[in-house]
């Protein structure tokens, strides 16, 4: 591991904030994610009751009231008193323009908010749109063959002109193809990391990251000095499946992180695709096991997915098509309609950061417009107007 000398250093360990950084909202952002025994689940349900700071302000008894919280967490909260390591990072991040992406700003990757468990707060340096339209994630084992290589790089040329936004671990592997890819064929793409922005692991992935930033990004919900301990990179691959689409795994044994990923995507009703491969190869094992419990669907080629997820350049539809729609529409189901005649076809990740709208109700308005005959589905999750 290196530090990025160009642009990273290390934060003194005995900076104090001024009075300026204690007023300052992101404060209380960066220690929410510091307070023993409460995670990300937890921090959501605060932020439903309280505006950060007044977490850290609230009576124990109204605490305890929330649910999920109990005793021993509210106690956590209410004893929290150290913001010397919230001030740190608040230094760190204003120093070297790290863009912190809290889980209420409009930046911040929407998808992952249909995840239960989406990270409190993200630290990003990038140029890319962590809301892009067409977002997929590449996947694969460390110790790739010529076959998974050759694939993957086919994989994303065969994607150069579609607009989409590539995500991986920036790992060694498949990653790094991908990642390579994409920047050889003028793609944007983020690497997820397991460990702060201080730092690049592995370190020979430094020059490659520093491309990154300039066309695509680094994304993390570490903090710095946070080391790439084993136990991080389940959470970064829950953020590499969470932000995307849909997850291509292309070449992995039967245990890994990438199956990991393909797991996790599927617990987010996201679309997951394996490439197969020999039923010889351990290589392909994963793969070819994901495809076989209908746990993933057989991928050739770019365009293959391009059309199952309805990204192919498909028929202009007619504006004036749903005007008669509208008199036996809900309040609720005229939002989505007016953004399928808008858009035309809209992903349910789309739908549902774009509606307003919580993704109960819109499920239940999905429903009740497919029965209707107000909409299909395509696949990938997709939905039009008839």
């Amino acid at each position: 591991m290196v530090i990025y000398q160009d642009f990273f250093i290390k934060i003194g360990a005995n900076f104090r904030a001024t009075y300026v950084s204690m007023k300052n909202p992101l404060l209380y952002q960066i220690a929410l994610t510091l307070i023993p025994n409460i995670g990300c689940v937890q921090a959501r349900n605060l932020l439903a009751h309280f505006e950060p700071e007044e977490i850290f302000k609230a009576r124990r008894s109204a605490l305890e009231k929330i649910e999920g919280l109990g005793e021993v967490r509210a106690g956590s909260i209410s004893s929290f008193n150290d913001f010397t390591a919230a001030e740190e990072e608040l230094a760190f991040i204003e120093k070297y323009k790290i863009q912190p992406l809290f889980i209420k700003d409009p930046a911040y990757p929407q998808r992952l908010l249909n995840c239960y468990d989406a990270p409190t707060l993200l630290y990003y340096r990038g140029e890319a749109d962590l809301n892009q339209s067409k977002i997929v994630a590449v996947v694969g084992s460390r110790a790739h063959t010529d076959y998974g290589k050759a694939e993957t790089e086919k994989l994303i040329e065969g994607l150069a002109s579609s607009g989409v936004l590539v995500v991986s671990g920036l790992a060694y592997g498949i990653d790094s193809v991908a990642h390579k890819a994409a920047l050889k064929n003028k793609i944007a793409t983020v690497g997820v990391l397991a460990h702060g922005l201080d730092k690049m692991y592995p370190s020979s992935h430094t020059g490659m990251a520093r491309e990154m930033i300039k066309n695509g990004g680094l994304l993390t919900e570490f903090r710095t000095k946070t080391k790439p301990d084993r136990h991080n990179f389940p959470s970064r691959n829950r953020v590499v499946a969470g932000m995307s689409d849909a997850t291509i795994v292309m070449e992995t044994d039967i245990k890994g992180g990438s199956m990991i990923t393909a797991e996790l995507a599927n617990g987010y009703n996201k679309d997951v695709f394996a490439y197969p491969g020999k039923v010889t190869d351990k290589k392909s094992n994963g793969c070819n096991h994901l495809i076989k419990t209908d746990n993933a669907i057989l991928l050739t080629d770019a365009m293959q997915l391009l059309e199952t997820m309805g990204w192919a350049s498909p028929k202009k539809l007619s504006k004036n098509k749903t005007k008669q729609l509208f008199i036996n529409l809900t309040a609720d189901e005229k939002i989505i309609v007016d953004l399928l005649n808008e858009r035309e076809e809209l992903s349910i990740d789309e739908i549902n950061w774009q509606s307003g709208l919580s993704s109960s109700t819109v499920a239940v308005c999905i429903l009740n417009l497919e029965m209707q005959h107000v909409i299909s589905s395509l696949p990938g999750k997709r939905y039009r107007l008839l």
